[in-house]
């Protein structure tokens, strides 16, 4: 073994982990056949953790900053390998980096549609989407709990436990909150919390701390969406019987301007013929809305024939309204 060989084997005087990217979680350094010099330098970083792992067993836990690596500063690592405070020979540990930085606009959703019972639709398949931010709050309790003693771990790798953690219990919560589902898009930051609140505990016992979580969207199947689009549309609506006479009333001015339409009818027909047509179609207690304007159309071209009055004609229509209520 040449002495440059032996070199590199035997000393690392400089620890540090400058990240490549997002998404890491957890890096080992790589020690191998290597050993760290006593007295080397530890740099951590902001928003990383760093621990030194003997045989398997956590021994010291360092928080950012910069340290010379010692008994005094491996107090438990020193006790484990009943080392001599004056001790100057290079040691092998396992060191691992951890990034504690905020992960981002990670997205969840629920996979298949959620169960609830509404008071006003009774059974509702719902399905729900949104993001959240979490970040490693307890780097030794992620390395037992999680990562174990991994090359590397990736938040990849982790995505769809979390995700799982907090749908968990959705249609629970859900029914607690009570909340029709009309009325749950106007809810969405109120249920957003106590989705937070219910998962919390499950992600610190990950080591784990959730700091955000938004629902954006909450969406029915496809079956369903329609009869709430239908619903909608009705209620838009309102008073049915209103909504007909207005478009009766409506539909009269624009038969006017069409010179084809009401004029071009009414002189195919005799004014006994059209005359009997209007009473016969005033006289039952209920009209229907068809009949309504097409003899309302027949009334107006004999106004514009002279045949009818102005005062004549809005007579018969408001009689004609009248009997759609």
């Amino acid at each position: 073994m040449s002495l440059g060989n032996f070199i590199r084997k035997q000393f690392i005087d400089v620890l540090e982990w400058t990240e490549p990217g997002d998404g890491t979680l957890l890096w080992r350094y790589p020690v191998a056949d290597r050993e760290i010099q006593n007295g080397a330098s530890l740099t951590v970083r902001e928003a990383q953790a760093a621990l030194f792992v003997d045989e398997g067993q956590i021994a010291d836990s360092f928080a950012p900053g910069r340290y010379r690596l010692t008994t005094s500063t491996l107090p438990l690592l020193t006790n484990l390998r009943h080392w001599d405070k004056l001790f100057a020979s290079p040691f092998k540990s396992d060191v691992y980096f951890l990034s504690t930085r905020r992960q981002i606009d990670r997205t969840w959703g629920t996979a298949t549609p959620v169960t609830i019972r509404d008071r006003e639709f009774g059974a509702v398949r719902l399905r729900a989407y949104g993001t959240y931010a979490y970040h490693v709050a307890e780097p030794a309790l992620f390395f037992r709990q999680v990562s174990g003693s991994a090359e590397r771990y990736d938040r990849d790798e982790l995505e769809g436990q979390l995700r799982s953690l907090l749908v968990a219990g959705l249609s629970d919560l859900f029914a607690q909150s009570a909340i029709p589902f009309l009325d749950l898009a106007a809810n969405q930051a109120a249920l957003a919390q106590a989705m937070q609140a219910r998962a919390a505990a499950a992600f610190g016992e990950l080591g784990l701390q959730l700091d955000t979580l938004v629902l954006q969207n909450f969406s029915l199947p496809e079956e369903l969406q329609k009869v709430l689009d239908q619903r909608i549309a009705i209620g838009m609506v309102g008073d049915l019987t209103r909504y007909t006479q207005y478009q009766v009333a409506s539909s009269i001015p624009d038969a006017a301007r069409n010179e084809g339409g009401l004029a071009a009818m009414g002189a195919s027909l005799g004014f006994g013929q059209m005359v009997g047509q209007a009473v016969a179609a005033a006289t039952p207690a209920a009209v229907n809305a068809d009949e309504v304007v097409a003899t309302l159309e027949k009334l107006h071209a004999l106004v514009g024939k002279g045949i009818l009055s102005q005062q004549e004609f809005d007579a018969k229509k408001a009689e004609l309204l009248k009997k759609l209520g």
